[in-house]
């Protein structure tokens, strides 16, 4: 008989446990979070190996995240001002794997740095894309702009421009199903890693979505998004640590 998968990990707002001393440690400013109802099916096979689509009452999601890297930082060491820091745009799915936990799966990464771009991809198998980005501000109008450069598709863009309205008291359960997410699953070396991330509860505001004009959901293979988005939402942002999960500590 097939070996029967343990039941999801509950989504909760605030991480499940604390990392060991970070890997990584960034801030992720002025997020813009758009989400569209995708099927499975189509999700299943894009996704790492032994991982299959997380969904929220039988439907899974794929994501269009715009947002601002802060001064990205690697093992304790302060964060970069200049090359840690620039717009990114994610294409993003959800994951349970096989010891039931949640996580994101990335299709793709557009960044406005190269070096970072190339350091990801090589050193951590991400599928980060360098892009023409910028992202403005008029009051609590917001506008995310991309065009990709390399490696392509060359041209794939997106541009964005939302309002961002009233903070959230108590997010929906599918608002936290789409945004409080613990880790990132990913191939790496042909393996299939885990990888946890701590960060306070998103402070997530309602948001107006004024245009959005996009190609990069199809370019990571997926069907293009069919009407209007299900979810958007806005928030200012939060520090975010990653790295391994501190076990838990057993009775002696």
């Amino acid at each position: 008989m097939p070996a029967v998968r343990p039941a999801p990990e509950p989504v909760v707002p605030h991480p499940p446990a604390a990392p060991m001393p970070p890997l990584l440690t960034q801030s992720w400013l002025d997020l813009a979070f758009l989400h569209w109802a995708a099927d499975p099916a189509d999700v299943a096979p894009l996704l790492p190996a032994g991982t299959v689509p997380d969904t929220f009452d039988g439907v899974t999601y794929v994501g269009l995240v715009a947002f601002r890297m802060h001064r990205v930082g690697a093992l304790g060491l302060p964060g970069i001002p200049y090359l840690g820091s620039f717009p990114e745009t994610n294409v993003r799915l959800y994951s349970v794997d096989g010891r039931g936990r949640r996580g994101v799966v990335f299709r793709s990464l557009d960044a406005s740095r190269l070096i970072p771009v190339l350091v990801a991809r090589a050193a951590v198998r991400l599928p980060y894309v360098w892009s023409r980005m910028d992202i403005a501000r008029s009051g609590d109008t917001l506008t995310y702009t991309s065009a990709r450069r390399w490696p392509g598709p060359r041209g794939a863009r997106s541009r964005i421009v939302l309002r961002a309205r009233d903070a959230i008291g108590e997010p929906t359960p599918l608002e936290h199903f789409l945004t409080a997410r613990w880790a990132l699953h990913s191939s790496f070396f042909g393996r299939t890693a885990h990888l946890p991330n701590v960060h306070p509860p998103w402070p997530l505001h309602r948001a107006e979505l004024l245009e959005c004009d996009e190609d990069l959901v199809a370019a990571g293979g997926l069907p293009a998004p069919a009407g209007e988005p299900v979810s958007v939402l806005y928030s200012p942002g939060v520090p975010v640590r990653f790295g391994p999960q501190r076990r838990p500590r057993t009775g002696g």
